[in-house]
Order: C-alpha cells, then sequence, then structure tokens
C-alpha cells in the first residue's frame, strides 16, 4: 500500500513558475487529508512560498506535507511554521567553477539568446540554476524556446564534460539545475524514506521530467513507481484516480 505521493512542482503542479490553480489546490488539500504528501522541485524555498504554500489553507493537514527544494538539497516540514532540516550548500568555490562552467557550456553549444527576463544563472545555495530565458521569462516564450529539450540535452552533454564532479539535470521548461553528486531527487526520496519512516515501495512520484537526463529521473531510478505526465491538467487526473484507490486506513492500494 502507498503511504506517501511525491510530486514536481514546475509542469507537474503548476506550469513553470505559476501558481497551482483553484483546481489543483482543492486536490492537493483534499489529497493531504487522507494521505502524506511530499513536493521536490529545482526551485527554491521562495518559489515554494509564492506557488503553493501561501494559497492552500493554513491547518493541520500542512504536518502531513514536507518540502523539498532545489532537487532535495533542502528539506522543509511543517510544525506551527515552516522549519528546516537540512541544506546541501556549495562553498564559494564550487559555485565559481559551476558558473563559468555553465557560461562555456552555453557558448560551446551555440545557444546564444537575444532577448533575456531576469538573471539567468541563479545561485539557490544548494543549487545552481541555468534559465535560458531569465528567471521572469513569460510561459509562452518558454514554452516554445526548447519545447523538445534539445538545446538542454546538449548544453547538458557539454556541462558533463566540463564539471563531471557534479549533478547536472534538466528541469523546469527552460531549465537546467546542478547539484553536488549524488544530491538529486533520488537523494530527496532517500530523506523522505528516512526521515518519515516510509519504504521506497510505499510512495509514488509524479513528475513531468522522468525521460533519462530529466530531473525526476533519479526518483524512478531509486526504484519509487513513477507516473509521467504532460502538465498539471494530467497530474489532476492522476490525483483523482489516487484519492479514488484510498482504501478505509486512507492508504493507496494501487493505481
Amino acid at each position: 500500500m502507498k503511504k506517501l505521493i511525491v510530486f514536481d512542482l514546475d509542469g507537474t503542479l503548476a506550469a513553470s513558475k505559476s501558481s497551482l490553480d483553484a483546481e489543483m489546490l482543492s486536490l492537493l488539500h483534499e489529497l493531504l487529508g487522507v494521505v502524506k504528501v511530499a513536493v521536490i522541485s529545482g526551485g527554491a524555498w521562495l518559489q515554494f512560498e509564492r506557488q503553493m504554500l501561501s494559497k492552500l489553507p493554513q491547518d493541520d493537514r500542512l504536518a502531513k506535507l514536507s518540502i523539498l527544494p532545489t532537487c532535495g538539497t533542502e528539506f522543509f516540514q511543517y510544525a506551527g511554521e515552516w522549519k528546516k532540516l537540512y541544506s546541501e550548500d556549495f562553498t564559494a568555490a564550487e559555485k565559481e567553477r559551476i558558473v563559468s562552467s555553465v557560461k562555456n557550456a552555453i557558448e560551446t553549444a551555440g545557444f546564444r539568446v537575444d532577448k533575456t527576463w531576469g538573471e539567468t544563472i541563479e545561485d539557490r545555495g544548494s543549487q545552481v540554476t541555468y534559465s535560458a530565458l531569465g528567471q521572469q521569462a513569460p510561459l509562452e516564450e518558454k514554452e516554445r524556446w526548447d519545447s523538445d529539450f534539445a538545446k538542454r540535452k546538449k548544453i547538458k552533454a557539454v556541462l558533463d564534460t566540463l564539471i563531471p564532479e557534479f549533478s547536472v539535470r534538466i528541469g523546469g521548461a527552460t531549465s537546467i539545475d546542478i547539484t553536488k553528486p549524488g544530491i538529486d531527487k533520488a537523494y530527496g526520496i532517500g530523506k523522505l524514506r528516512d526521515i518519515l519512516g516510509i519504504s521506497v515501495q510505499e510512495m509514488i512520484y509524479v513528475g513531468d521530467a522522468l525521460f533519462v537526463g530529466g530531473n525526476d529521473y533519479p526518483a524512478e531510478q531509486a526504484g519509487v513507481i513513477s507516473i509521467p505526465v504532460r502538465g498539471p491538467s494530467e497530474t489532476k487526473r492522476v490525483i483523482e484516480a489516487i484519492i479514488a484507490c484510498l482504501d478505509d486506513n486512507h492508504h493507496v492500494r494501487s493505481l
């Protein structure tokens, strides 16, 4: 039986950098009423606050929600307020090496962007994220830029040779996430297992980047039953199916 449902954020629960819509918030709140939920994303903590946490009902169901920003390199739980359990931060030297390598990889791959919206390389403490069009780029521009992931796969291939000591994953609509080696969503799954006392076999993972090289793929590699989705509308149907499969003990039998 399944005791924990784990979601990606951007592209899964919401469109990139956008808030969860009213239907998704309602479904997520309903799901929290019957089973534990976790969200792992490449986004920083402030992104979680803006996109979902400030919009969810502020009731005791939040105690069943675990938040893992920056691909699981941080972990937050709620006990009257949100508390950080750990953070796997880069050193200053590591950040400098990563940033210079990202700039080199962009040049080598030949994908110079003429117009950007906001910063393109963001230091998230425990993760460096490259967003090709900038952090504030319009969603329609993001969706057009690399819908088949081909551009970012080329940039990632260069980064894999430049900084093999780090983990490089494709995430979001236009982004690439770099974390410490071995610290990705599989690491986050392991932390959920250890902190919540729930086995990997008792989890379900839902994400839009479960392909090889995607930042959701390590979760599947960790052995979690994974459900690929193509956006929030499909995620809503998955949540409805999970709720429908709940038994009298509020555990998910199967899907």
